[in-house]
């Protein structure tokens, strides 16, 4: 199936050692580079991250914005990132045969909780935009 993604845009690879939902939903790619204190996530809109309208579904994007932001907190402080709330504005439709492409950077970040917000686009048109609160936990070994 993933014969079915095109060359990713501009600056972005395809990222690997994601968990099992992340993998099943993907593929994801990710940003090199760019300014540092934003990450950059990509997908490629294929048949079953849609609706049956033909657009992408909301939990797909609420997903994908999910990922984006915890990797933005875990970027900001280098811990695991736990969702412990997630809020989401569905702005605009992003279709099948499309790239979204997002941005987040973390807000701030205490001893325990991290903060981010992010935006994700399609055709230059923001599609969702969310903000999320993080549990910070120290990396397994």
């Amino acid at each position: 199936m993933d014969d079915q993604v095109p060359a990713p845009p501009e600056g972005f690879v395809r990222s690997e050692l994601r968990g099992p939902f992340s993998t099943h939903n993907g593929p994801y790619f990710h940003r090199v580079g760019g300014a540092p204190d934003t990450v950059g996530q990509a997908f490629f809109a294929l048949p079953r991250h849609a609706n049956g309208l033909g657009l992408v579904h909301g939990g797909m994007l609420s997903a994908f914005m999910d990922g984006l932001l915890a990797m933005a907190v875990g970027r900001g402080t280098g811990q695991v990132a736990m969702t412990i709330h997630l809020s989401t504005d569905f702005l605009h439709m992003a279709r099948l045969g499309e790239w979204v492409v997002g941005e987040a950077r973390m807000t701030r970040a205490t001893k325990e909780i991290g903060f981010a917000e992010g935006v994700a686009r399609s055709r230059g048109v923001d599609v969702v935009r969310a903000s999320g609160v993080f549990k910070l936990m120290a990396r397994r070994a």
